[in-house]
Parts: structure tokens; sequence; C-alpha cells
């Protein structure tokens, strides 16, 4: 990149100041230079703010609490599962009691056996009775717990398959982005390069001590960036100025850029 009217300028001490001079031309590009600065500040939030940011931060909270919940839930088709186990278990046990006693009382021919073995099979058929209505709610318990699980990793999974999709459309507009900060940036470079470290150094001076605000365009004798008049002296100092002296706004301390616009 090359300007109109390349022209060097020099850096002065004076009063303790630095005194830049520069071809209006040069000048000019610093309002270029400023004019990228905010449209890279804007890219720049812009990919910061984008709302698939808070809509995945919200969702990932979500998947957080919904994890929560399911480890929960786990734990508790866990429980029901040993309870489960347990109870078919004694079942079990009852089982082959009153299968053995059964063979028993059919095999012994002594009545008082036979009267002992019938009231344990009665005691141990109650027994039985109970464990399995208990088992029978156990499952049913169990039943509902895993549906409950399974209900929580159906509710997770929509929420993944959510989350990809906005991932996805956030990773287009980064792309996108990206590509316009990289433009951005090229073009940065070409002017700073162009218009030499001195200048450019102060405009990044200004542009620290403005808060971005390095360079403003004088129109109609007002800031373009503070959107202030020059009056009275300030006026006239800038009127005297040579064309390639560097002059800065009073108020906001930006440099300013005087055109055919300037009214001056």
């Amino acid at each position: 990149m090359s300007l109109a009217h390349p022209r060097s300028f020099q850096l002065h001490n004076h009063e303790g100041q630095d005194i830049v001079k520069a071809s209006p031309t040069e000048q000019k590009e610093l309002l270029r230079l400023q004019a990228l600065d905010i449209k890279l500040q804007q890219v720049e939030h812009q990919a910061k703010a984008l709302p698939q940011h808070a809509e995945l931060a919200e969702l990932g909270r979500g998947l957080d609490a919904s994890k929560t919940v399911l480890t929960g839930q786990v734990g508790e088709v866990e429980d029901a599962q040993i309870e489960l186990r347990r109870i078919e278990s004694d079942v079990e046990v009852v089982e082959k009691r009153i299968a053995r006693d059964t063979e028993r009382a059919q095999h012994t021919s002594s009545m008082k056996d036979v009267h002992a073995l019938e009231s344990e099979l009665t005691a141990l058929g109650a027994r039985l009775a109970a464990l399995e209505e208990i088992e029978l709610a156990v499952m049913e318990r169990l039943e509902d717990k895993e549906a409950a699980v399974a209900e929580t990793e159906s509710e997770r999974a929509d929420v993944a398959g959510r989350v990809a999709g906005i991932e996805a459309d956030r990773d287009a507009l980064l792309v996108d982005l990206n590509r316009q900060l990289g433009e951005l940036a090229r073009d940065r470079v070409a002017i700073v390069s162009a218009i030499g470290e001195d200048l450019s150094g102060l405009y990044e001076k200004r542009r620290v001590a403005g808060r971005g605000n390095a360079a403003s365009l004088l129109r109609a004798r007002t800031c373009s960036g503070c959107t202030m008049t020059l009056t009275g002296n300030d006026l006239e100092e800038v009127r005297a100025a040579p064309a390639d002296d560097i002059v800065f706004c009073p108020d906001c301390g930006a440099i300013l850029v005087r055109t055919e616009e300037s009214g001056i």
C-alpha cells in the first residue's frame, strides 16, 4: 500500500512534548486507521457477544444440573436393585426350605413329624407370600426409578443435540467474524507501515489516552470525536498551524485531521 503523496515527518522535542509533522495525506490515513480500529472493536465485541454464547452457557448449566439429578436417580436404581437381589435371595431360601419340607413330609411315616412339617410349611408359605408381595413392590419401584433415569437421559440427549446445533451455528459465525478480523488486521498493518513509526506511535499514545478515540475529522470547526466546536484561541491556533503540523482537539485530545470540510 502506498500513499498518494508520501513524505517523511520528524519527531522533535519542544517543552517536553513530542511534535510530529506529517503531510495532510498522511494525516488523512489516520482517519482510515481510526475507522479500522473502531471496526475491529465492533467485530471483536460481536464475536464475544454472540447470542449462542449465552445459550450454550445456559444449556451447560442445565446439563450440569441434570447430571446431578441423574447421578441421584442412578443411585436410587442401584439401591433398588440391591434390595431386590436381597429379597430374591430370601425368596429362594424359603422356596428351597418349602421344597425340602414337602419332600420330607411325603416320605415320613411319623404323624408327629407330618404335623410339625405341615405347621412349618404353613409358616413358610405365609413368609413366601409376604416376600413375594415385597418383591413385587420393589420391582415396581425399580421400574419407576429406571423410567426416571431413561427420561432424564432422553432429556439430556435432546439438550446435547441442541448444544451441537448451536455450537455449529456459533462456529460458522465465528469463522466469518475471524475472517473479517484477519482482513481488518492486514489492512491496519498496511496503513501503519505506510505512515511510519513516529506518526503511528503518536496515534497509539493518543488511542490509549483517549480510550480508543485517537484521530478525529475536524468538520465545520467541530471535532467529530467529542462533538465539541473549536472557538476563540483554540480555533485561531488550528487556523494558524501549517498543514503538516499535527494539531489536537483541546477537549478530547484526539489528533484533529483537517480537510476541506473543516471550515477553517
